[in-house]
């Protein structure tokens, strides 16, 4: 989904900059098949010894043995298919069985009330797993109005994608279809756990 053009913003921290990095790279890579110039990104990734370190790493890895070809087909098989893909990567459908129904509904209030509108050229629900990762790292750093604050953030993401984006990268991570795609899911599935943990302590 095309959003809103970035406008000036206050100082955003670097720790919340790399959240945004994160959020916008699940959108990018989860919204269609991986070009070479995002597998090459992707290949360059390094982790570390942690559980979202390790998931990254193993993505580079994946990335670097993925010709363009190869990340369409899987990309097709996932998501598209004949009829459907292996996968419904929508909030509604995770939520409720069925599409277009009350979450996307709920969603596009929230989105309404923030003036963040869907493209005109884009036919996707709105509760696409892709859109919500951009919306949300859009939301950090200010790129449709004024960073959210971390209140709002935290609404957003206990509203929208709490509920359900772990359970949808933990079935992207051990789809049959999925080979980089599993190693998406997995640093998908290890963000969202350490975003609940912190939105959690931020109540503490």
């Amino acid at each position: 989904m095309s959003m809103s053009a970035a406008q000036a913003t206050p100082a955003v921290s670097d720790e919340d900059r790399l959240r945004a990095d994160l959020y916008n790279f699940l959108g990018l890579i989860l919204s269609a098949p991986p070009d070479e110039l995002l597998l090459a990104q992707t290949a360059g990734l390094s982790g570390d010894e942690t559980a979202i370190g390790s998931a990254i790493g193993r993505l580079a890895d994946c990335a670097k043995s993925t010709k363009p070809a190869q990340a369409e087909k899987e990309f097709n098989a996932l998501f598209i298919g004949l009829g459907r893909g292996e996968l419904l990567p929508y909030a509604s459908f995770y939520l409720t069985g069925f599409l277009h129904e009350k979450p996307l509904a709920v969603l596009r209030n929230d989105l309404a009330a923030r003036r963040i509108e869907r493209a005109p050229n884009v036919y996707e629900p709105e509760d696409n797993i892709a859109t919500l990762m951009e919306v949300m790292g859009g939301l950090i750093v200010g790129r449709f109005n004024a960073p959210a604050t971390l209140d709002d953030q935290k609404l957003f993401f206990n509203r929208h994608i709490a509920p359900w984006a772990g359970h949808f990268f933990d079935d992207l991570e051990n789809a049959k279809s999925a080979m980089l795609f599993s190693a998406v899911g997995s640093v998908g599935k290890a963000f969202m756990e350490i975003e609940r943990e912190a939105f959690r302590l931020t109540s503490a």
